[in-house]
Formats: structure tokens, sequence, C-alpha cells
């Protein structure tokens, strides 16, 4: 069965002399735990996003993590987010030992309701937690006044969002710090696991950086605050590096097929995705929205295509979540969207052959469903 879903063999095939190459320069360095590729991606990153601070992890749920505990979240704390998100973004707060309290989505760009924050604030609230979900920004400027208004940190979810803008301003560089994951799907991936924190405040980078190495800092085996074993790989790092300098090419090239689903699929009933005023999209998937989903999604599996769902179970409606207490119908339009919406194949390797195909095949099922 052809699964669309993933970009990283054609992208391999590619790029595989310069990936290997990647490779080879870090085994013959002899340094392999936070070394100097590490280090130059660190500084590169945080330079690509115009901050001063970029903390590499080994993954991006524990990138959320150590930036929730570095922004002084823990047991007893509340952090508002929303449920249409991957498992991961509401994991992290739970390791924290904080409770992840949701606010619905926009039913058109499937973002974070800003104007339901204000009202599930409590004072055991101690974060924002907005996902730039799919590949572009919530409405930050109503989030910005409203953690102002409270004293709140906001940490962006950016996993789905390298290289997003919004009114201009990238995503990650909105609130006092962004989580990034570099897992082999992103928009930006490494050939295994891998995370980043970026961050433009010198205190929370200074956490970060203990957190991510046991808590240790000025001795090594001396710990001064409990941490963790969160080391971003030597050999992803250097990988990172030259995939980064070829990041806005795989953007423009998003875009490319982006553009194409929209003018394929004007007129037909499938609901394509909304851009939201201000935003500079990146579809980390192109998620899109049919009442029949499931009769499309069988149909397409007749002809060897088998497409995602992000997501098709909201978070608060899982059994491992059952003791936050949400029922069904207490976030509508999260539930009602997760029951209709399906990704079609979304990732700069993307051939325009294969995207013909697939259009082609969604067009004739269209008219039948």
């Amino acid at each position: 069965m052809t699964q669309y879903v993933w970009g990283y063999l054609p992208e391999y095939e590619k790029e595989r002399d310069d990936i290997l190459d990647a490779v080879d320069t870090v085994f013959r360095s002899g340094k392999l735990v936070l070394g100097p590729s590490v280090k130059a991606f660190e500084e590169e990153y945080a330079e690509y996003h115009g901050l001063a601070h970029c903390v590499g992890v080994d993954n991006g749920t524990n990138a959320i993590v150590l930036g929730l505990r570095a922004l002084g979240v823990g047991r007893g704390d509340e952090v508002i987010t929303v449920s249409n998100t991957a498992a991961p973004t509401v994991l992290a707060i739970d390791a924290v030992g904080a409770t992840p309290v949701f606010v619905d989505i926009d039913p058109d760009t499937y973002l974070m309701r800003v104007d339901q924050v204000e009202s599930v604030i409590t004072e055991r609230t101690k974060a924002l937690l907005p996902v730039h979900l799919y590949g572009q920004c919530v409405d930050m400027a109503p989030l910005e006044a409203i953690a102002a208004k409270h004293g709140l940190p906001i940490l962006e979810d950016c996993a789905q969002s390298h290289g997003a803008r919004h009114h201009g301003r990238m995503a990650g560089t909105m609130g006092k710090a962004a989580a990034f994951s570099f897992y082999p799907t992103k928009v930006l991936g490494a050939y295994g696991d891998g995370g980043a924190v970026i961050t433009d405040d010198a205190e929370t980078d200074a956490k970060l950086r203990r957190l991510r190495y046991y808590g240790m800092e000025k001795v090594y085996y001396v710990v001064e605050t409990p941490g963790y074993n969160s080391r971003l790989d030597e050999v992803q790092a250097e990988i990172l590096r030259r995939k980064l300098t070829r990041l806005d090419g795989y953007l423009a090239r998003r875009r490319v097929i982006a553009a194409r689903y929209e003018e394929a699929f004007a007129g037909t009933e499938l609901i394509t995705p909304r851009l939201a005023p201000g935003n500079d999209h990146v579809y980390y998937v192109y998620v899109v929205r049919h009442p029949k989903r499931d009769a499309i999604i069988e149909a397409l599996k007749e002809h060897d295509v088998s497409l995602n769902i992000s997501y098709p179970w909201p978070v608060h409606t899982q059994s491992g979540f059952a003791h936050l207490g949400y029922q069904k119908g207490s976030l509508p339009v999260t539930e009602e969207v997760a029951d209709q919406i399906f990704s079609l194949p979304m990732y700069a390797s993307l051939s325009d052959l294969e995207q013909e195909r697939v259009v082609g095949l969604v067009q004739d099922i269209l008219k039948k469903v």
C-alpha cells in the first residue's frame, strides 16, 4: 500500500550524499555528545529566528517539558492549550505535574479560540500553550494581551510550524519561549528524534541548559536542580545544520503543492485549508475536510493510497486523559472537526505526477460519495 504521508525516502535519495557526509563528519570528529555540531546548530537556528538562544534537546515532547519547567510550571499548576493537537503536547503538561485546561478551536482554521482563553484562567494557571497547528500560527496579538494582563508566560508549540510567520513575525518568536520537534516528518526533520527550545531570555536559556543535562552546570556530577538526560544528538544536529540551509526551499515547494491542491478542488465540496489573517502557512500537513471523510479514505485505499488523519481522536476524549473530567460535547467544534478532517499528501519531495494521481483519484471519488 502506498503511504503518501512520508517524504523520507525520496528526500533521502536526493540529499543522500550530504546526509552521509554529515554522519561521517561527526564520527570523525571524536565528539559525539554536545559537541561542535550541536553548538553550531543552536547558534544557526537561533539566528534563523532572530533570537539570542537555542537549546537542542532529544525530542519535541521534552522540548515542551523543559520549556514548561524553565518557565516555572510544576505540580498543581494549570496550562491552557487545545485538545486538537498531537497527544505529546498534553503529555508534556502532565509530565511536569500540571493539569491541561482546554479551549475549543476555530471551525475554519482549527486553531485555538483565543477569545475563550480568559474565561478558563484561574489562580492556578501558570502558562499559555498555543499550538501553531498544521503549519500556521494562532492569533497571537490578543493572546499576548491576555498573557500580559494576567502575568502569564507563553510557550509556543511550534512542532508543526517551522518557518511560519504571523503578521511578519516568525513562529517561535512571540512568546517567552518556543518548543520545536525535528521528528523525520516535520518541515525541518532529522533522521531520528530531535527537538529544541528557543528564547530571547538569558535566564530561561540558562535554566534549559541545566535541565537538559541532569541539572548540572558549573561542576560535572553536581546537580543544582534535578533535571533530565535530554540532549540533542550530535549526528542529528549536523544533519539539521545541512537541512536548515534548505528550509526556505522546502517551504516554497510546499506552498506550490498547496496552491495546486487549492486550484484542483475549488468548487468541490472538499473544504481546503483556510488561511488565518496575517499568516504565512508552511503546510506541514494539508488538512482538508468533508462530512464523508471515512468513505473517501476507504475508496482511496482501493487504489493503494493510504492517508493520515491529524487527529481522529481529540486528546480530551482519549481514555488516558479521562481523569481530566471532560465529557463528550464539552469541546463541540474540536469533536465535530475530528470526524471530518484528513490530510492529503504533503512533503517537499512530492512529485507533480504523484500529486496529479492523488488529485485525480480524489476528484473522481468526490463525484460518487
